[in-house]
């Protein structure tokens, strides 16, 4: 039958992604919930295309484990290290708090103290794919609160193996093998992580640097995917989170120097198999479950996201992760995760807790995790204005905001200088910037200020980017300066933009951008310490002066004649030699008219 071929299957989920994603986003809902959305509809309990939802579910696991590898990549070790204190003291203060409250709540409810411990556990856990993919959206993982999140994560993904571990021992057996087998599940996972750090640091750096010889992309592009399935398969043989390996092997490559390859070669699976993922979560939902107890679903859905909630919004007050991100940070890690799905059917295994109860909690984790999308939706629509707004706009918020002249985007060392000087000619300007502490900051001093990332554009709308004449772009992110000219060139044409150039080959690329008016970072300061320089070896102000003039002049000049030639490499080298040696020729023959002065020329200081 064609209806149980896998390419027949393969054709439902493509379909269903293509309609149900683009659909969602269209109505601002996010890729997320059009996953869950398309896997309820074909699932079991909408149109019942598809029933094998558990064989799916398990092949969707290792996009969450590609994940996790293409993160590790963006990490190094020292990076990882000085994360230390937030992954222990963050995540292990939510997951123990969580799990004790929970507990407490579970045992009230009337469950055996065995259920109590493990859903407390199970459900102190959140979703690392559904969690990472909004943080990966928003780029949200390059904030301090972001790192946050992602530490807390990180954290859970290795309290998952005492939690199996001990699932032995909540049994009820009596038996006295349990405590040698948990020593030697300890001394297996020692074992392999050992192996993969040993590996990783001796072997595959050797095994890349061959394979990348052939000049055969697609045998990078098998070993990348033959690493990671190998690593998840040896971490899963000994009952760990495949994905946590995956993310060690990833830190492991991460100072490489075929990091970037590994990271494009992976990213189309990881991206399609996360999409998979969702959908079979939406799929697994047991409706049938949720319209036979339906009050029990929703009271401990509640119990579950308002407890969580609560929790990561004081945590994040306690790690002065700033006021507008709280409620984001506590909404993205809100929901139940999939280890918990994991956990509660290991506790089943042992019969260390009730099926039906566990059945209950599996559809609860499931909804929680439809939810998230849901609460992400209203913190964009009515708690991101409250905080994007300046002081004035959320005094008198039914008074439409007013569109300032300048927008500065990013209040960095550069940032801050131009600001001062516009501020100074009273020239009202708007500053965007992703850093909650440059934010307070600057809301101090009166400038109009909004938070977020420059690359969106909601967010540059919302901060006048229509009716503004000018953008200056004096973020320290090259990407995000391109992609924000890219935004800004498609929907708001009008808006003149300036822009600084860190060297050469930046400028070269900010004008093939558009970029109306570049100014190269430190080039006119770099030219003023050379004036002083010659000053102090003994020049007079005023040949030193012509003489710094005149290179600039010269200069700015070639900066245009070499832009013609910036792509071709062998003529770029060539052409900057011949300049080289122009202006040492000029300077030799201006010699030749210019009458050196032994008196410093009094009027030049």
């Amino acid at each position: 039958m064609i209806e149980d071929s896998l390419l027949f299957n393969v054709l439902i989920y493509l379909s269903a992604a293509v309609l149900a994603v683009p659909l969602a986003k269209r109505l601002g809902m996010g890729s997320i919930l059009g996953y869950l959305i398309a896997g309820v509809v074909i699932g079991p309990w909408g149109f019942g295309i598809i029933s094998n939802v558990e064989d799916i579910l398990h092949l969707a696991e290792f996009g969450v484990v590609l994940l996790l590898f293409i993160i590790g990549l963006e990490l190094n070790p020292t990076m990882l290290w000085n994360m230390r204190k937030p992954i222990f003291g963050l995540g292990g203060s939510q997951v123990l708090i969580t799990m004790l409250v929970l507990f407490g709540l579970a045992l009230l409810a009337g469950f055996d103290w065995r259920t109590a411990l493990i859903s407390g556990m199970a459900i102190s856990l959140s979703s690392t794919a559904i969690a990472l993919q909004i943080m990966t959206e928003r780029n949200f993982l390059s904030t301090d609160t972001g790192n946050k999140g992602f530490a807390i994560l990180l954290f859970q993904d290795v309290a998952v193996i005492p939690m199996l571990a001990i699932m032995p021992l909540l049994s009820g057996r009596e038996t006295f093998d349990d405590s040698g087998d948990v020593m030697i599940a300890a001394l297996e996972v020692i074992g392999v992580i050992a192996l993969i750090i040993i590996v990783g640091r001796s072997l595959l750096r050797p095994l890349l640097r061959i394979i990348a010889k052939t000049q055969a992309r697609e045998i990078f592009t098998a070993f990348s995917l033959m690493l990671v399935i190998g690593i998840s398969l040896l971490m899963q043989s000994v009952n760990m989170s495949m994905a946590l390996g995956a993310f060690l092997a990833g830190v492991l490559l991460a100072d490489s120097e075929y990091r970037h390859q590994l990271e494009t070669d992976v990213e189309p699976f990881k991206g399609l198999l996360l999409g998979l993922f969702f959908i079979a979560v939406g799929m697994s939902i047991n409706f049938g479950l949720f319209l036979e107890q339906p009050w029990e679903v929703l009271g401990i859905v509640a119990v579950l996201v308002i407890v969580k909630l609560l929790i990561f919004y004081t945590l994040a007050r306690i790690s002065g992760i700033t006021m507008s991100h709280r409620p984001l940070f506590s909404f993205i890690l809100s929901q139940g995760g999939e280890f918990a799905f994991v956990i509660f059917a290991v506790a089943n295994s042992y019969n260390a807790m009730n099926t039906s109860v566990s059945e209950l909690l599996v559809v609860s984790v499931a909804f929680s995790m439809l939810i998230t999308p849901l609460l992400i939706l209203l913190y964009d629509h009515v708690l991101l204005p409250r905080y994007t707004l300046s002081k004035a706009d959320i005094e008198e918020e039914d008074t439409e905001i007013d569109h300032n002249t300048v927008i500065i985007a990013g209040f960095g060392r550069f940032g801050q200088i131009i600001a001062r000087v516009l501020h100074a000619n009273q020239i009202p300007t708007t500053i965007i910037d992703h850093n909650p502490d440059q934010i307070e900051q600057v809301r101090n001093f009166g400038f109009k200020v909004f938070y977020g990332d420059v690359r969106r554009k909601d967010l540059l709308e919302t901060a006048g980017a229509h009716k503004a004449r000018l953008l200056i772009l004096a973020v320290d992110d090259r990407e995000a300066g391109f992609k924000t000219i890219e935004i800004c060139r498609n929907h708001f044409p009008e808006l003149t933009i300036l822009a600084r150039s860190w060297d050469l080959i930046h400028h070269y690329q900010l004008k093939d951008k558009g970029v109306d008016i570049i100014e190269r970072e430190t080039f006119h300061s770099a030219v003023r310490l050379a004036e002083h320089s010659l000053r102090e070896l003994g020049w007079d102000a005023h040949h030193a002066h012509r003489n710094t003039l005149k290179f600039t002049k010269y200069d700015e000049a070639n900066l245009e004649r070499l832009y013609e030639v910036h792509k071709d490499r062998d003529k770029l080298i060539s052409l900057t030699q011949e300049a080289k040696e122009e202006i040492e020729r000029i300077f030799a023959e201006d010699e030749h008219t210019i009458v050196r002065q032994n008196k410093q020329d009094k009027a030049w200081g």
